[in-house]
């Protein structure tokens, strides 16, 4: 009965001109079925639970292939990056749910011609999208943003991945949810750590250098990007000093394509 009262509101809600668009039924899923390992820095899905709750998934992703871009382009740039982040996010979840049983990784809904992730499976903004439409398009490509740290609250539904938050993100406290998002990985020593003077880092920062150094906040190389965030990877002074000077070696992590999911082995905080 819930569910179905839950479909009903969000379907006769319209989405107003100029309002911002409401992600309440996205965030209510996420608190519901995410689950918060390591002090927030890992999370897994319960995609058998979100499974149940589907048509909630899908009443949400309706209202958001209902916003036009008029619409979108009257939101604040906040508003269109929370709206473009949640949209990634959860049509990431909606991919995996297409064919939940028995899944692995992500990587199982391509194909030897086509990544999932090329794969045009939703409309937004008045078009037929895939998920890499949506982060090098819109998001990446549209030159409105420029902001690197949307890496770390875009989640692939891998183990590797940043951690898919158990709360939408909002217009009104993007800059702390980016910082957090951000912070929270770097402080993360699976994925980036300093290592017999080698700084190891995830092979996010490999496939997007390009961003980490396009002047974010006066960062024009990896390192310098990485040195703006020297404590939360357990920097020195000193060794923040040698990063900027480029004389600590940085390599990059394997990725682990493992579904983020529940059933994967994690011990909770």
């Amino acid at each position: 009965m819930r569910s179905l009262l839950f479909v009903l509101f969000i379907l006769v809600c319209p989405v107003v001109e100029a309002v911002a668009f409401d992600h309440g039924p996205w965030d209510s899923l996420l608190q519901e079925h995410v689950r918060v390992y390591q002090g927030g820095q890992e999370t897994k899905v319960d995609y058998a639970a979100m499974a149940r709750e589907r048509p909630l998934l899908s009443a949400y992703l309706d209202q958001l292939s209902q916003v036009s871009r008029g619409q979108f382009d009257s939101w604040t740039k906040a508003g269109q990056l929370a709206f473009l982040i949640n949209a990634y996010n959860a049509w990431t979840v909606e991919l995996i749910l297409s064919r939940y049983s028995n899944l692995q990784s992500i990587k199982e809904l391509g194909s030897f011609f086509q990544s999932p992730w090329k794969k045009k499976f939703f409309s937004l903004l008045g078009q037929k999208r895939s998920l890499d439409d949506l982060e090098h398009g819109l998001i990446r490509g549209s030159g409105r943003y420029g902001d690197p740290r949307i890496h770390f609250a875009l989640n692939c539904a891998s183990i590797g991945c940043p951690a898919l938050k158990d709360h939408a993100y909002q217009k009104d406290r993007l800059e702390g949810q980016l910082q957090e998002a951000t912070t929270m990985f770097l402080a993360d020593r699976r994925r980036n750590r300093l290592s017999g003077g080698k700084l190891q880092v995830s092979s996010i920062f490999k496939w997007y250098g390009q961003d980490f150094g396009a002047g974010w906040r006066g960062a024009r190389t990896l390192s310098q990007f990485l040195a703006l965030y020297s404590k939360s990877l357990g920097l020195s002074e000193a060794e923040r000093h040698e990063l900027l000077a480029d004389r600590i070696e940085i390599d990059f992590l394997d990725y682990d394509w493992k579904l983020n999911g529940v059933d994967s082995d994690s011990s909770e905080d």
